[in-house]
């Protein structure tokens, strides 16, 4: 690259223009310069993404893991060993109330960093939902809160 000739006029010496920079003023050389070899070929470069991957966090998965643990023990226990009273039944219900929080907690946090459940559209992509996807999802969440809470009944 060549050195080109220093500005040593001052701002009082510049006159009405001198919100003009000095490069402006400077006129380039004719022909290339001998030292600058101007692009050189080489490998091509692949674009790649400059922010990281978006995943979940060990601050938002610990907090669903601990409360879906606590509320599937206390949905088990109270289901093997039914202790005396009616005490199981409103303990196993609580447990059940607990699961299904932490199933919510982990779809919003796994929502939130980009994630979608298998067969649905990615969020924003402006697709519309299958029909049939929605409606299994929505037959396994049915059997399985129904047959939860009829076992749950069963304990009185």
């Amino acid at each position: 690259m060549e050195a080109s000739p220093r500005d040593n006029s001052s701002s009082a010496d510049a006159g009405p223009h001198s919100n003009r920079e000095p490069s402006a003023e400077r006129e380039l050389p004719d022909e290339p310069s001998a030292v600058d070899p101007g692009p050189e070929p080489g490998p091509p470069v692949e674009p790649h993404e400059l922010r990281p991957q978006r995943k979940l966090r060990l601050w938002q998965l610990a907090p669903i893991v601990v409360l879906g643990a606590l509320g599937s023990l206390m949905f088990a226990f109270p289901l093997a060993f039914e202790p005396g009273g009616s005490s199981g039944a409103v303990v196993s219900m609580l447990g059940l109330l607990l699961c299904g929080c932490a199933a919510g907690w982990g779809v919003m946090a796994a929502r939130r960093v980009g994630h979608t459940w298998p067969g649905l559209p990615a969020r924003g992509s402006g697709g519309r939902p299958d029909w049939r996807v929605v409606l299994m999802y929505t037959v396994v969440v049915c059997t399985v809160v129904v047959l939860a809470v009829w076992r749950v009944a069963r304990l009185r």
